[in-house]
């Protein structure tokens, strides 16, 4: 179990050199929406999940309980066989954090966070969609606390903050009804 501290931007423009980032092929459905109960495929990996919001606890709705369970690929075909809605497929680029992501201030205030920069362990996960959701494209950055994640100074190339939105959340995505 984990708490998933996360922020998501809309993006103004894709990153001129996205073919040199590392990404994942990721298909995912739900079995539950509330709570969000997915099982989801990253390459070769299969793994079911639960979440559970923490927004009753958290007005800024940037922390949720998080349980992941391993699958083979047989038990995550035959669970995502019963998905309702739409199933997800998205490109996820891995993107180093921005360099101006935090003030000097906060840094030297926080080395923890200072070790984890330098380490490159906070990216930006960078969601490209496909059909049926094609053209949608969000950003997230998963962060060590939630004072990080308010301290944070989103990239140039991000638009709006929309981690309160629930328009986008995978699990709201999977009940979108198109015409």
């Amino acid at each position: 179990m984990g708490v998933e501290i996360e922020k998501k931007f809309t993006v103004k423009r894709l990153p001129a050199d996205l073919e040199k980032y590392p990404f994942h092929e990721i298909e995912q459905g739900y079995l539950n929406v509330h709570p969000a109960i997915r099982v989801r495929r990253q390459d070769d990996i299969y793994y079911m999940t639960y979440k559970s919001s923490k927004a009753s606890e958290n007005t800024d709705n940037i922390g949720q309980t998080e349980y992941n369970m391993p699958l083979d690929q047989a038990s995550y075909e035959h669970l995502a066989a019963k998905a309702d809605g739409n199933v997800i497929r998205k490109t996820r680029y891995l993107i180093p954090i921005n360099k101006d992501a935090y003030s000097a201030d906060f840094i030297i205030a926080n080395p923890e966070l200072n070790d984890m920069l330098l380490e490159g362990k906070i990216i930006i996960e960078l969601d490209v969609f496909k059909a049926p959701f094609e053209g949608r494209i969000v950003a997230e950055v998963e962060f060590p606390s939630e004072e990080a994640a308010k301290a944070y100074h989103p990239a140039d190339w991000f638009d709006c903050d929309v981690t309160s939105d629930p328009k986008y959340r995978n699990s709201y995505m999977s009940t979108e009804v198109f015409e």
